[in-house]
């Protein structure tokens, strides 16, 4: 897994907080080429990024705020949004007006370091730490380093089916993600992987347990109730429930060859929970291959992480 945090891409924090104590301490860091963070307090009417360094102010010309600003490839908004937010960058300069200092920032260099340095060698079914920056109905976009961003479609977040990613994911959850594709500088994400097979998730009950789970979905012959975000049952219809209740089900059956719980919904309620951080099953840095179903189901559903050619 590779180890830096999500904006602060390759910043040792106790570095970080000493070169913001002093101007001297500033420029050694300019110097020694450190990436330092800052959060942006303001965004100019020409969408220049205003940093709060502790003993100076930072200002992060608009076409220094992020990669393809320049280029017309990436929107202002990338700018805009992050006011009262933490930015990494480098700085490359100081200028002097009316006796006072202000430090001349590039957030843009930091990310093409972090991209030329780590980004740019990632794989297929490499995982790595995300932060979520925000999310929309087809999926969640993560930051996976100096404010670079990668978007986790809908159907990669879990096995069990969801309406939106704000049922798994809030806004600042720092999670694991595999790389489930990259094309150019487009990277794509995945979470489903990560989090255990139909058998891990199934050996947590047994015949006769009454457990709680969430109604994700009603059709003609029978209710998809959700045990765990890799893991659903279906159960006998019933009237008067809704998607999105939390239920009790008692579990009739679980049938590995067939890929199945059957479960008998007991009673369910309407209540809103907070998405709790994710569980996850998987520890290691890369995989190639995941195979969700068991091996005597007949069913195979698996992912193969394959690298693309340029």
């Amino acid at each position: 897994m590779f180890g830096y945090e999500p904006e602060g891409w390759r910043i040792d924090k106790t570095e970080n907080r000493a070169a913001l104590r002093s101007p001297a301490a500033l420029a050694q860091a300019a110097r020694a080429g450190q990436i330092l963070e800052g959060r942006a307090v303001l965004c100019d009417s020409g969408h220049n990024l205003i940093v709060d360094l502790g003993c100076m102010q930072g200002v992060i010309p608009r076409e220094e705020g992020a990669m393809g600003i320049r280029e017309g490839t990436v929107r202002d908004i990338a700018l805009l949004s992050r006011v009262n937010r933490p930015v990494c960058f480098y700085i490359t300069g100081f200028s002097e007006e009316s006796g006072r200092t202000t430090a001349l920032l590039s957030r843009r260099a930091a990310q093409e370091s972090c991209w030329r340095d780590c980004l740019s060698k990632l794989l297929p079914g490499d995982v790595l730490d995300a932060r979520v920056t925000h999310l929309e109905p087809f999926g969640a976009f993560m930051d996976i380093g100096c404010g670079i961003v990668a978007l986790m479609p809908i159907d990669a977040i879990s096995v069990s089916r969801i309406d939106h990613p704000r049922e798994r994911f809030t806004t600042g959850m720092d999670i694991r993600t595999v790389v489930r594709s990259i094309e150019g500088r487009r990277i794509t994400l995945s979470q489903r992987e990560l989090l255990g097979t139909w058998e891990e998730n199934a050996a947590h009950f047994h015949s006769g347990e009454t457990v709680g789970g969430i109604v994700r979905s009603i059709e003609p012959y029978g209710i998809f109730v959700e045990l765990t975000p890799n893991l659903a049952g279906l159960a006998e219809c019933r009237e008067s429930v809704t998607t999105g209740q939390q239920a009790s089900v008692y579990i009739k059956s679980v049938l590995p060859a067939r890929m199945k719980v059957k479960l008998v919904i007991i009673d369910t309620f309407d209540l809103k929970c907070k998405p709790e951080p994710p569980h996850y099953y998987f520890t290691g840095e890369h995989m190639d291959h995941f195979l969700y179903s068991p091996p005597e189901s007949s069913k195979v559903i698996e992912t193969v992480f394959t690298e693309q050619k340029p």
